[in-house]
């Protein structure tokens, strides 16, 4: 049964489909509402209801195929909607915190190759950014323009594993960008 995207009838509220995609996904989803000016439909997948749920927006003209599975309650019935607040506010707080931790990763006001050479770092070493200068593990600094001559404090042993990363990750960035410094 191929869809006629201008019968927007055909997706009522709490309805059960069993769904085929132009794109190749097949899934069994039920209604919770269709958008007709966009022609999307918001869909909860599986037909188990409980704490977690899947819900996928579908831009109803990518619907291959779908048959009618019956009919169920409304999907967005409160007597039946259940949050876990706690867990939810748990999760935001994962997610900034792994949003920040992220973001101190990238340096502000360098190059992409100052940016590379300092992922190149993080692989094996514990780095950070202070202004534009990289901190190797907490003492080994690396100025612009992040050659091995830039290497400053640390031990003797930390400075040269440090310079010696240095050199490998710029011989690649030459090979990789096809020459010149």
């Amino acid at each position: 049964m191929a869809l006629d995207s201008g019968n927007g009838d055909d997706f009522s509220v709490g309805s059960f489909f069993s769904i085929k995609t132009t794109l190749g996904d097949e899934f069994q989803a039920q209604v919770i509402t269709f958008d007709r000016p966009s022609n999307i439909l918001v869909l909860q997948e599986g037909s188990k209801p409980g704490p977690r749920r899947n819900i996928r927006l579908l831009k109803a003209n990518y619907i291959k195929e779908f048959s009618f599975l019956g009919h169920g309650e409304d999907p967005l019935d409160l007597k039946n909607c259940y949050l876990d607040l706690n867990t939810l506010r748990a999760r935001e707080e994962l997610a900034i915190r792994q949003a920040e931790i992220e973001a101190e990763r990238i340096g502000v006001g360098v190059t992409s190759e100052a940016q590379s050479i300092f992922d190149a770092l993080s692989k094996t070493l514990p780095v950070r950014w202070d202004k534009t200068v990289i901190v190797v593990m907490n003492e080994v600094r690396v100025s612009s323009p992040y050659l091995p001559e830039s290497v400053s404090g640390g031990t003797p042993a930390a400075n040269e594993r440090v310079k010696k990363v240095l050199e490998l990750e710029r011989k690649r960035l030459q090979v990789r960008g096809g020459g010149g410094q």
